[in-house]
């Protein structure tokens, strides 16, 4: 009777195995997050004073700058209370709830990930028709089809989740609401919903991907033929950052997924999972300041003279 019985709350354990330093790693998760909400808020106001930076590169990069704060902000609170209480209690449906918006945010930041690299692919490839290309009308359709993919690939796989039945146990050995601990609290068969995961993750991750892999193909292509050193340098810096921030984004993820649960320990998982969803973000703005000429100037401009006029 009382494996039967329907779940309403979720017991998250958090990180109860570090119970000796959940201290420090509460102040580390806060200066982390401290760092991550700052720094990507910065990046937006830089972009948004400085007419020299009103183009679409940067544009995008406020559209990610957005989707970490967001992202951050669906894990690190929660965290942070899980840490300092050695574990939380949250409702079923909030639980859910993170689940979809943490799934919709990553696939949005897929498909900006992907339109940036497209951005630079027209920049590079094709620059006499770039500006008539990637116009101002453009590059909003394209962040709307962005978010607005992410937040509907991400009900596909939320809806049918609702549907199961949960009947115990309620306990997740986790700090934030993922997919496999919460198919395991389901007495239902989850088998469907593991394939349309798979199909989900082929759609929003891998075709994505491929589609980032052949534009910089062409990208190097074009590079190589340039005859200038200068001019290899210059173009390789503008997609330097958006190639290490890709590397980072899929490469974290395909190691938490793709490696079987059972051939890694738990706290291997959790810290994985906590450099994808808190650290991950704190390092974009950090990656994209220090690799671009045109956010380094930005910032000293700000910092040396903080009234001054940048709309010009």
């Amino acid at each position: 009777m009382e494996n039967q019985t329907m779940v309403t709350e979720i017991i998250l354990l958090g990180f109860h195995h570090l119970h000796s330093m959940r201290h420090l790693l509460f102040s580390i998760i806060l200066v982390v997050y401290c760092l991550t909400i700052s720094g990507n808020f910065l990046i937006i106001v830089l972009v948004a004073c400085f007419r020299h930076l009103h183009f679409p590169m940067y544009f995008f990069l406020t559209q990610m700058s957005i989707s970490d704060i967001l992202l951050t902000t669906c894990i690190a609170p929660q965290m942070l209370s899980i840490i300092n209480h050695e574990g939380g209690i949250i409702v079923f449906k909030a639980c859910l709830n993170q689940y979809y918006f943490f799934v919709a945010i990553e696939f949005s930041e897929s498909f900006l990930l992907t339109v940036m690299s497209y951005d630079r692919y027209l920049a590079i490839c094709n620059p006499l028709q770039y500006n008539s290309i990637m116009d101002h009308a453009f590059c909003i359709k394209l962040i709307v089809i962005s978010w607005v993919l992410g937040f509907f690939m991400a009900l596909l796989i939320e809806l049918p989740i609702s549907q199961l039945t949960f009947c115990g146990p309620n306990i997740i050995d986790h700090f934030f609401c993922d997919l496999d601990p919460l198919l395991k609290l389901s007495c239902s068969d989850t088998l469907i919903i593991h394939i349309e995961a798979l199909f989900l993750c082929v759609i929003v991750v891998i075709i994505p991907f491929l589609l980032i892999t052949v534009s910089y193909v062409y990208i190097a292509l074009t590079i190589s033929k340039m005859p200038s050193s200068s001019g290899k340098k210059k173009a390789f810096s503008t997609c330097s950052s958006h190639l290490t921030v890709v590397s980072i984004y899929y490469g974290t993820p395909i190691s938490i997924y793709t490696v079987p649960t059972h051939k890694r320990s738990l706290l291997t998982s959790k810290i994985l999972s906590m450099f994808f969803t808190v650290v991950t973000p704190m390092l974009n703005p950090i990656i994209y300041s220090l690799r671009n000429n045109d956010i380094r100037e930005a910032l000293k401009k700000i910092i040396q003279n903080p009234l001054i006029n940048r709309s010009v």
